[in-house]
């Protein structure tokens, strides 16, 4: 199963702030780690707060935060959340037309499938996914300028 760009900076959001409990964090400063377009990590951080998975707080000294624990956090529900339904063949939507489905075993297989996919994620949380915070932050350079683009380094 293949997941949708939103899913992805879903994750990566929730993550970077779960690297450094308790500080706050700018859309622009996640934008510029992971060299994401600020536009589409707003809707990404405005879908996750609607959600009730992050907090934001506006104005000086504000921005993001999760809204609960990072061990509270189940990645299979974020990816729930994110993805929608699953849909991993046309049979599964309310359309169709498929000449063969009255005697087709592929939609339960196909259903099996995604139900193993969701059990996997749901064995972990957000606390699973940055339990090697030194390393993460090291990576990610939490709190200290963005690394120059290659154009800008001294020769």
């Amino acid at each position: 199963m293949k997941l949708t760009s939103f899913t992805d900076y879903s994750l990566r959001v929730l993550i970077y702030l779960a690297t450094r409990p308790g500080r706050r964090a700018t859309i622009g400063e996640i934008a510029a780690c992971f060299s994401a377009s600020e536009n589409h990590l707003t809707k990404v951080v405005h879908f996750l707060a609607t959600e009730g998975v992050l907090a934001t707080v506006r104005g000086k000294g504000g921005g993001l935060g999760l809204a609960r624990p990072a061990e509270a956090i189940v990645v299979g529900d974020i990816v729930r959340r994110t993805e929608g339904e699953a849909m991993p063949a046309e049979c599964f939507g309310s359309g169709g037309g498929c000449v063969i489905a009255p005697s087709c075993r592929l939609r339960g297989v196909l259903g099996e499938a995604v139900d193993a996919f969701y059990a996997v994620l749901d064995r972990y949380t957000l606390e699973d996914l940055v339990a090697n915070r030194d390393q993460l932050d090291l990576i990610l350079r939490i709190g200290q300028p963005p690394r120059p683009f290659a154009a800008e380094l001294p020769a």
